[in-house]
């Protein structure tokens, strides 16, 4: 093998090494990546988690640059192999190895949109309309429970209401106000 490799002139043996490295480290970093271990990109993608907007569209990131000298190393060489000359290889493996990136960019701004923390954020209950699951007090007096539909699921929360008569058990109400303690605050169902 050896032999192989002294053999090739200098621009050969650059697209080699590049090809060579670059697919193993990008191996690697796709493993990773797959079984949830935790590659550092360049920057801090931590403030744009918290905005619960996902992390955005990024092109030049660590991953992606490991991807575009896999494939600007392995274009090259098919180049090389078919007889191109110096620039045409040049270019076409740049053009490779930048729509890799644009594909690995976009491909990890798909899959970061698709996390979800699955808290129950208790304001989406808002105007939603339920059933008296145990009877709540008349103008808060004391706290009842209710099924509600919230964020695609089926859940029993406790309520309060501000009418001037107990709502039982099997009666349709509508959530009309979320407190800071997370009680929902519910009315008798109008059609």
């Amino acid at each position: 093998m050896g032999d192989w490799f002294t053999a090739l002139s200098t621009f050969e043996k650059v697209y080699w090494i590049t090809a060579i490295v670059a697919s193993v480290i990008f191996l690697v970093l796709v493993v990773l990546t797959f079984v949830g271990g935790d590659v550092d990109d360049m920057g801090d993608v931590d403030a744009e988690i918290e905005g619960d907007a996902g992390i955005g569209f990024q092109f030049l990131s660590f991953k992606n640059l490991m991807g575009f000298f896999t494939i600007f190393g392995w274009s090259g060489i098919a180049c090389i192999e078919e007889g191109l000359s110096t620039g045409m290889t040049i270019g076409i493996s740049v053009i490779c190895g930048l729509l890799m990136m644009v594909a690995m960019a976009t491909l990890f701004y798909y899959l970061g949109k698709l996390t979800s923390d699955g808290s129950l954020r208790l304001k989406n209950a808002l105007n939603n309309v339920g059933e008296v699951y145990l009877t709540i007090g008349a103008n808060r007096s004391s706290i009842g429970k209710v099924q509600i539909q919230v964020q695609g699921g089926l859940r029993e929360l406790d309520a309060l209401t501000d009418e001037d008569h107990d709502l039982k058990q099997g009666e349709v109400v509508t959530v009309t106000q979320v407190t800071d303690s997370g009680l929902l605050i519910v009315n008798k169902h109008t059609s």
